[in-house]
């Protein structure tokens, strides 16, 4: 049944950043089957139409004067079982943790890496979601989709998605069109751990840890993403703020010959990817609070709102802390979140 229309509504509880912001319609979604029916009267109204899942990656700054597509749809299900191989699709609605920690207690591995990631499942492939070694791309099979332009139904290959760091076709091409509906995994029923990064190794060394399982990663990832960075429900802020930059082989030897020091991981193509959050605690942001905005004082790279913060107030603070980061390091950071301006 198609939930009520909300008109003149209020945003604060739905974005994580919790600013204040209003939709002129508000739409909650609770079965995808709606979604031509639902996407057409939208766009009949007039006004843009904005998808929205955990509200985890967006900062409102400004209201809507169109209508916000809610995404609430649940469910799971296995799609086939091949070898150690298992495929399973999720409805966009899902919370993104809790299908991570569904997933290991099922016996399918892959995802431990991106536990406490906050936000839905709809919204991982927009990003390409990663940490500690791990994209979302590693392990996605296809992307279902409702095109709103087009007005049909549209199943995307892994390859097709074009997933970049933090990039994918879904921030381009099918921006503003496509409402992912529903997102498939192939994951494994044989256990295979990824714990490189250093991080990890400590905390699972602090644990006395030397058989490790995927358990072992999934809890050493929470224990380190709790100590690290705040519950948005505690402390408003949309995680990563800005993207890890990754700089061309020159301009990355440059940047080393300077500053050896500075935390780097080879990329594609003999690119190199920097810590921002180095960056920016090096340029002694770390903690920095003006007002209601501020730098969260245990990870640089987390803006948060303390309380009644405005998006002007958290932008201009951004705004200085990339200034002052290509100031002394020659690097220009990029935001990580959807800014409506």
């Amino acid at each position: 049944m198609i939930q009520p229309l909300q008109t003149d509504a209020d945003l604060r509880n739905l974005n994580t950043l919790h600013l204040p912001a209003r939709a002129a319609r508000l739409q909650p979604v609770d079965d995808a089957a709606d979604l031509p029916v639902l996407t057409d009267a939208a766009l009949d109204v007039g006004g843009p139409v904005l998808v929205l899942g955990g509200g985890s990656n967006i900062v409102f700054g400004r209201d809507v004067d169109g209508t916000v597509l809610h995404m609430r749809t649940r469910g799971i299900d296995v799609l086939g079982r091949t070898g150690n191989d298992v495929l399973v699709s999720v409805a966009a609605g899902e919370n993104w943790h809790d299908w991570v920690a569904h997933a290991l207690a099922q016996g399918w591995h892959g995802l431990e890496n991106l536990a406490l990631i906050p936000g839905t499942v709809g919204a991982a492939p927009v990003q390409n979601i990663g940490a500690y070694g791990v994209e979302l791309i590693d392990y996605l099979d296809h992307v279902d989709a409702w095109d709103m332009t087009d007005r049909r139904w549209l199943r995307l290959g892994a390859d097709e998605c074009r997933a970049g760091y933090r990039d994918s076709v879904f921030k381009r091409e099918l921006a503003g069109r496509a409402v992912i509906t529903r997102v498939a995994f192939r994951l494994g029923t044989r256990p295979e751990v990824r714990c490189d990064y250093a991080d990890l190794q400590r905390e699972l060394s602090s644990r006395g840890v030397t058989q490790v399982t995927p358990q072992h990663v999934f809890d050493a990832v929470c224990a380190v993403r709790r100590a690290k960075l705040p519950d948005p429900a505690v402390l408003g802020n949309a995680g990563s703020f800005f993207r890890n930059p990754v700089l061309p082989a020159d301009a990355a030897a440059t940047l080393l010959a300077a500053h050896p020091d500075a935390p780097h991981h080879p990329a594609a193509d003999g690119a190199v990817k920097f810590a921002a959050a180095w960056l920016i605690d090096h340029c002694g942001w770390k903690g920095v609070r003006r007002g209601e905005a501020g730098v969260h004082d245990r990870q640089a790279l987390v803006l948060v709102n303390h309380g009644e913060a405005s998006a002007t107030d958290l932008l201009d603070l951004a705004a200085d802390i990339r200034a002052s980061v290509h100031a002394r390091f020659g690097v220009t950071l990029e935001p990580e979140p959807l800014i409506l301006r």
